[in-house]
């Protein structure tokens, strides 16, 4: 019989970084930016390329490339990840949405 647990679940607010306790304005910045991380990330592994091939066509050094790779989003701006994926062809378009509380 399992034994009895105390856990308190609570449902997430669908932004990690805002259930983390950061501010809203800085929850919204960072859940933006890891996106965009997946994006590039994603990109790389679709296109099966070596972090060499990749670090050519994002116009980065392969240790940022490595960096992507690993999941190291503190390293890269928003305006950094925008720009290796229109350096690999991609056009990202924005859409405004009302920030759920």
């Amino acid at each position: 019989m399992p034994a009895e647990s105390n856990v308190m679940l609570e449902a997430s607010s669908g932004n990690v970084y805002l259930d983390l306790g950061f501010s809203p304005a800085e929850a919204e910045y960072l859940l933006l930016r890891s996106r965009l991380m997946v994006m590039v990330e994603r990109l790389i592994s679709d296109r099966q390329m070596t972090q060499v091939k990749a670090a050519r066509l994002l116009g980065v050094s392969q240790p940022r490339v490595s960096d992507i790779v690993r999941g190291r989003v503190e390293r890269f701006t928003i305006d950094a990840l925008i720009e290796m994926l229109a350096r690999a062809g991609i056009r990202l378009d924005i859409v405004a949405l009302p920030v759920s509380a």
